[in-house]
């Protein structure tokens, strides 16, 4: 007799567990491809019995350091629960895509109850990501910051060289009038 067993209703047979994975891609894919790849994930989690609770769709970010030597990403954060299988065949699936540059994987709870799956089919939908092309963004953020149109040559942190000579000259002055208004 074959029969598949639901862990959402024979928890005391089977434990659930509620896992959140981020995955990151790589920050020039489009749209399609990061529905397909959820999509993926999403078929793999309900093979193996587990419930997607939200997917969010966090777009192209600044990654905290290079990774194959890219400096932005897509972030996916997808929280679920299951069974731990179900993680390792997620990170088994994610090392094997080319577009998936990081991921990782949080356990938040030990065992969840049937009670606590109360899941809203909105936060399960993967809301399609209009990616922009990376010069666009970089210019609209730099537009929206004021940047544009006001750059001067060098970097706006550090003064030019001319800036600080002037400002050096000027403290120079300014200290001789001090010490000559001491001395007398």
């Amino acid at each position: 007799m074959n029969s598949v067993v639901d862990p959402i209703h024979n928890s005391h047979r089977l434990s659930l567990k509620e896992y959140e994975t981020i995955y990151v891609l790589r920050p020039d894919v489009d749209a399609d491809t990061v529905e397909k790849v959820q999509s993926r994930v999403t078929d793999m989690i309900g093979l193996h019995h587990g419930r997607i609770i939200k997917v969010e769709a966090w777009g192209r970010r600044k990654l905290a350091y290079p990774v194959q030597k890219q400096k932005r990403g897509v972030y996916i954060y997808v929280r679920y629960v299951g069974q731990g299988p179900v993680v390792q065949e997620l990170e088994h699936h994610f090392k094997l895509q080319e577009v998936v540059m990081k991921f990782q994987t949080i356990r938040l709870k030990e065992k969840v109850k049937e009670v606590e799956l109360q899941i809203d089919p909105e936060e399960i939908k993967l809301r399609r990501l209009e990616l922009p092309p990376e010069e666009e963004e970089k210019e609209s953020r730099e537009k929206a910051l004021g940047l544009l149109g006001n750059v001067s040559t060098g970097s706006s942190r550090w003064k030019s060289r001319e800036m600080r000579n002037q400002d050096d000259e000027s403290d120079d002055e300014e200290r001789e009038e001090e010490m000559e208004e001491i001395v007398e």
